[in-house]
C-alpha cells in the first residue's frame, strides 16, 4: 500500500468513526434472534446523512475520496476466507440450484436494468448486489468498473431495502404454504441478498432450516470475487476498446484489477494450509472492517442531488429483480431436488 498522504488522515479519521458507530448500531437491530441488518448497508447510510446534512467540511474530503485504497486492501485481506475446496465438496444438485440461479438471475436483472435505462454501473451493480452477496458483492464491484459513488450508494440503498422485505415476508409465507425445512433453507440461501438476511430469515422459519441457508450462502459468496474478475475483465475489454476507437493511449497494465489477484492469492494460502484458523480469522475480520470504512467513504462522497435524474426506477429493477431470483430458486429446488 502506498504511503499515507497527510491530507487523508482526518476523511479516513471520520470514515472510522462512521465505521464503528455503524458496527454498534447493527448490533441493537434484532430479528429471529440475529441481527438482520447490515453494518456495511448503515455505514453508507450514515455516511449519505452527514454528507447531505452539510456535515463534512472540506478538510475530510481528500481523505474520503480516496476511500479505494482502503476498501481495495479489505478485498485482499478477505480473500483468506475463501477455500477453493468449499466449491467442489458441496452436493452438486445444490451446487447446481446456486449456480443456474445466479447465472440466470444476473443476466435477467442486467438486462432489466437496460430496459429501465439505467446507467450501466448501476445495472451491473444492482446485478451483483442481488444475485451474489448484498453489500459486500457491490463494494468489490464498484470500482472494477469506475462506478460512480452515487450509483454505489444507490445499489446499497436498493439491495437493502428489498433485502429488508425478504426477511419480513418468505419465512411467514412459506410457512403458510408448508414448504420444509430443507427446501426454504436452499430458497432463503439462493433468494436472499445479504448474508445476515440470509441467515435471520432461515432461523425465523427453523433451526435447520437457519443452518442450511448459512451453508448454502457461503458456498454462494464463494462466486462474489470469481463473477467480479469476470465482470472487470469485460469492462477492461471494453474501456480500451472505446479508447483504441478514440486514437487514445492504451494503458493496458491500468485497466485490470491487480488486487483481484491479491485476493486469490490469500485463498490460494488459505486452500493449502498456509495459513492458521487464528490467521484465516484475523485477516477476514481485518478484510470486512476494511470493507466497512471503504463503504463508509462511499456514503460520505454521495450528493443526494445527482440521483434526480434516475428517479424511482432502480427501486423498480430491484424489487423485479428480488422477483427473479426468487422465481429462478423455486423453479431450481422444484427441478432439481
Amino acid at each position: 500500500m502506498p504511503a499515507i498522504k497527510r491530507e487523508y488522515v482526518p476523511g479516513w479519521l471520520l470514515m472510522l468513526a462512521v465505521g464503528v458507530l455503524s458496527s454498534g448500531l447493527a448490533k441493537i437491530v434484532v430479528l429471529g434472534g440475529k441481527n438482520p441488518v447490515e453494518a456495511t448497508a448503515l455505514a453508507v447510510i450514515l455516511g449519505i446523512l452527514l454528507r447531505n446534512l452539510g456535515l463534512v467540511p472540506g478538510y475530510f474530503h481528500p481523505g474520503i475520496g480516496a476511500f479505494e485504497k482502503i476498501l481495495t486492501l479489505g478485498i485482499v485481506l478477505l480473500g483468506a476466507s475463501l477455500n477453493f475446496r468449499v466449491i467442489t465438496s458441496e452436493g452438486p444438485r445444490i451446487l447446481l440450484v446456486i449456480l443456474v440461479t445466479m447465472g440466470t438471475s444476473y443476466l435477467v436483472i442486467y438486462f432489466l436494468g437496460k430496459l429501465f435505462r439505467l446507467p450501466q454501473g448501476l445495472a451491473i451493480l444492482l446485478s451483483v448486489g442481488t444475485t451474489i452477496c448484498g453489500t459486500s458483492a457491490i463494494a468489490v464491484t464498484a470500482p472494477l468498473i469506475k462506478a460512480k459513488q452515487e450509483e454505489t450508494s444507490y445499489a446499497v440503498g436498493t439491495i437493502t431495502l428489498w433485502g429488508l422485505m425478504a426477511i419480513l415476508f418468505y419465512p411467514k409465507l412459506a410457512q403458510v404454504l408448508g414448504v420444509t425445512d430443507l427446501s426454504f433453507g436452499i430458497f432463503a440461501g439462493t433468494a436472499i441478498h445479504a448474508t445476515p438476511q440470509v441467515v435471520g430469515a432461515g432461523f425465523i422459519f427453523s433451526e435447520l432450516a437457519g443452518k442450511t441457508a448459512t451453508a448454502v450462502k457461503l458456498i454462494r459468496n464463494c462466486f462474489m470475487v470469481p463473477l467480479a474478475l469476470l465482470i472487470s475483465f469485460w469492462y477492461a475489454r471494453k474501456s480500451l476498446q472505446a479508447k483504441k476507437e478514440r486514437g487514445a493511449r492504451l494503458e493496458w497494465t491500468r485497466a485490470f484489477p491487480w488486487f483481484l489477484f491479491g485476493y486469490f492469492f490469500m485463498a490460494a494460502f488459505s486452500t493449502k494450509g498456509y495459513l492458521s484458523p487464528t490467521g484465516i480469522r484475523a485477516s477476514t475480520e481485518a478484510g470486512k472492517f476494511l470493507i466497512l470504512l471503504g463503504l463508509a467513504g462511499i456514503g460520505l462522497n454521495t450528493v443526494l442531488s445527482s440521483f434526480k435524474p434516475v428517479g424511482l426506477k432502480p427501486l423498480i429493477v430491484g424489487l423485479l429483480g428480488a422477483a427473479v431470483v426468487a422465481g429462478c430458486s423455486i423453479a431450481m429446488i422444484a427441478l432439481v431436488l
